[in-house]
């Protein structure tokens, strides 16, 4: 009796095993000779230099960098056919005709375009808490790369935070019109000074009106005098204007397909004349 359970028990195991293997095998389909967790993990853009190597065709799908003679370097008829993917599939604003003239645009035969790393032409976008005289708040650095010797290296290029807006609203035209210093102040010693300094809401218009406020100093003030502190990282996209008369924004995914990683999350065609109010956003000074 004892031995006819010990079979039974046995087959029973025999059978879990098998369905187990039948399981693993039906859940790692092979795709191009890999599994398909092995597929997703080669796919995904796992760093933003990948994607840069990948958007020009300059790395294999094993992450392995291409020499020049090769004939995939750089290839534009394989980049036609991986570009699609390096863009958020979920997303209806990278979908659709305007990803398909984007990439019919990078991969012209006659001018290709490719992404150069060291270009200024693109912005990180750190989005950090702080702690403001005791309250979390956020706020965003935006950062860009600057030539140092013969190198490079990433540099705070602006900072946006709420209350710096609140403290230097744009100023209607009126009210503009009604806070100014009288011509011939010079006169009387600039005595109506004093009541423009006493008027602290309103002290800025009483600069140029083409003065535009520093948020970038006022932010490097406030760390200093302790009144910010800095807690935490809590994410970060990039901004890319390096292609003619295109924007688009690169963030990251964390999903369990080949649709992860560092992709492309915002798509604009912008008139290149148009590009320079917008990139006021994330640099202070345009040269």
């Amino acid at each position: 009796m004892n031995g006819t359970i010990l079979i039974i028990m046995r087959k029973i195991v025999w059978i879990i095993s098998l369905l187990i293997l039948i399981s693993s095998v039906a859940n790692a389909q092979s795709y191009n000779g890999f599994s398909e967790d092995e597929s997703n993990l080669y796919a995904m853009n796992k760093q933003v230099g990948q994607f840069v190597n990948r958007f020009n065709m300059e790395e294999d799908k094993f992450g392995k960098r291409l020499s020049s003679s090769n004939n995939l370097y750089r290839n534009n008829e394989v980049r036609k056919k991986l570009l699609p993917a390096m863009f958020d599939s979920y997303n209806p604003r990278t979908s659709g005709n305007l990803k398909k003239y984007f990439i019919s645009d990078v991969t012209n035969t006659d001018t290709p375009v490719y992404l150069n790393f060291l270009d200024q032409d693109w912005y990180a976008e750190v989005s950090a808490t702080f702690t403001v005289n005791g309250k979390e708040e956020n706020l965003i650095l935006f950062l860009t790369l600057e030539e140092e010797n013969l190198g490079s290296k990433w540099i705070l290029s602006n900072v946006y935070f709420k209350n710096f807006n609140l403290m230097f609203p744009i100023p209607d035209s009126i009210e503009q019109s009604l806070h100014f210093l009288h011509p011939q102040s010079h006169e009387l010693d600039f005595m109506n000074l004093r009541k423009a300094l006493e008027d602290q809401e309103y002290v800025e218009l009483y600069a140029s009106t083409n003065y535009s406020p520093d948020f970038l100093t006022l932010f490097f003030y406030l760390m200093k005098t302790n009144q910010i502190k800095f807690k935490k990282i809590d994410a970060v996209k990039f901004h890319f204007f390096q292609i003619k008369n295109w924007y688009f924004e690169l963030s990251y995914f964390n999903r369990d397909d080949s649709n992860s990683g560092w992709l492309i999350s915002n798509l604009i065609y912008i008139k290149e004349v148009d590009k320079i109010d917008l990139i006021r956003t994330y640099k202070l000074c345009l040269n």
